[in-house]
């Protein structure tokens, strides 16, 4: 398929699920379950779009990196099981390694808590023309430790400042922290992959069931569908509080894998396109200069 004709289904297929304005976002308008206009009979089909949408990605990736104006970061939370790890292998899978750096973040560590809570995540960000993706970020600090408050203990934040305006502070620092990297030439995408209660549930007995996927279990995360419903009301506070036309959020329905894939790599696709990359233009003098390598070339065969 041609880029152009990708870059159309792309938009086409992702537009539904970007939140620009999250005021007025309600999480139950996504369905987990949601497969778009494809059903079943039609995987097959999503996944050929899913493989023109990796080539796609790849050629724009490459006049990213050649045009070295923009940097593109990836954002992903989600519950575990939610698919992040396995989205971000299969949409990247076309990309020059070059222009791309993971970084994954769990519990903070002793030197990160002597830090402000966006440090860790800041001295992650991606360089001019290159590709970076937070597998979780700093938006846990509006989601785990909203969830669990006591962490707030471990984090080294003077008394005064843990009152109960802490949440609409963070989703402050939060949207101006994004401004100012869009300002500065950060295009930031957010990817909250929804998964519902019962296919988590259906995929962890799956990691228990399977040897291979044992590592991939903890008994902490059946723990943690304790608090459920908690969660969900952090995920739906946090889309409405920091979801801006800068930084906007996809909420993707994460119940079928393969569907999952393909709207982040739909989202990635439209927005690079909409920079209006280029590889560099050569100056007359810089012509010049490579018709002569040229010719000195040529000479050393006897030409």
């Amino acid at each position: 398929m041609k880029l152009e004709n990708v870059i159309k289904a792309a938009h086409d297929l992702s537009s539904p699920y970007r939140i620009n304005h999250g005021k007025d976002f309600r999480l139950d308008a996504i369905d987990p379950k949601d497969k778009g206009s494809f059903s079943e009979d039609l995987k097959e089909a999503a996944s050929d779009a899913l493989a023109d949408g990796v080539k796609g990605l790849s050629k724009l990736q490459e006049m990213l990196y050649a045009h070295d104006r923009y940097a593109l970061l990836l954002i992903f939370q989600a519950m575990d099981a939610a698919g992040k790890d396995g989205a971000i292998k299969h949409v990247m899978s076309g990309v020059n390694p070059q222009g791309c750096q993971v970084a994954s973040f769990r519990a903070p560590t002793a030197i990160d808590l002597d830090h402000d809570y966006m440090w860790r995540c800041n001295i992650q960000l991606p360089e001019r023309g290159r590709i970076g993706i937070f597998n979780r970020s700093y938006y846990e600090e509006v989601l785990i430790v909203k969830v669990h408050p006591k962490i707030l203990d471990s984090q080294k934040i003077p008394d005064p400042l843990k009152d109960k305006k802490i949440w609409e502070k963070r989703y402050e620092d939060i949207v101006g922290y994004e401004n100012y990297l869009t300002n500065n030439g950060v295009v930031i995408l957010k990817f909250f992959l929804h998964v519902s209660k019962e296919e988590q549930k259906n995929r962890f007995i799956k990691r228990i069931e399977d040897p291979a996927k044992n590592w991939k279990f903890s008994e902490g995360d059946v723990a943690e569908r304790k608090h459920w419903d908690k969660y969900m009301e952090a995920y739906e506070e946090m889309v409405q509080h920091t979801s801006t036309k800068n930084a906007p959020w996809y909420v993707v329905p994460a119940d079928h894998k393969w569907y999952t894939r393909l709207v982040v790599a739909s989202a990635i696709i439209s927005a690079l396109s909409a920079l209006d990359l280029s590889y560099p233009v050569m100056n007359t003098e810089k012509i010049a200069d490579l018709e002569k390598a040229r010719k000195e070339l040529e000479s050393e065969d006897g030409k």
